[in-house]
């Protein structure tokens, strides 16, 4: 009978060790069971973090394609206005210098008299010359 009772206690022993390791099991898994759950909840908010980054990222080169556009367009017309302002300017010196030699003409044809004075040595009324003259001079120290 003790070996009866050996080996029921034996036994015993061993199913209480491994009732006590299915135990410990359980609880591993339910432990491991809550770390996947946090992992798998970063991951999906790392998931919805990447998908907001590659739409702000194609945004971006939107914007810059925009920009670059908007740049060249600026360009475009910075080179039309500075073209126009080129010929403008050449324009203006020519219709100066026209101005000028017509001026100097005028002077060469018109002999001073002593009535109307002369416009260099302050006497009488100054000539419509010397009035051109002025303004030319004036142009001149803009340019």
């Amino acid at each position: 009978m003790q070996t009866i009772l050996a080996q029921i206690s034996l036994s015993m022993a061993v199913e209480l060790l491994l009732s006590g390791l299915l135990a410990l099991t359980l609880l591993t898994c339910i432990v491991l069971e809550r770390r996947l759950a946090a992992v798998r909840k970063g991951q999906d908010g790392l998931k919805k973090m990447i998908g907001e980054l590659n739409g702000a990222i194609a945004g971006a080169g939107a914007s810059l394609r925009a920009l670059k556009s908007a740049a060249a367009d600026a360009a475009e017309t910075l080179d039309d206005r500075m073209k126009r302002a080129r010929a403008i300017s050449d324009e203006l010196a020519l219709l100066s210098n026209s101005g000028e030699r017509i001026a100097q003409r005028y002077d060469r044809a018109v002999p001073p008299s002593p009535a109307r004075g002369n416009a260099n040595n302050g006497g009488g009324q100054a000539l419509p010359s010397g009035s051109v003259m002025n303004r030319l001079s004036s142009l001149k120290a803009v340019r």
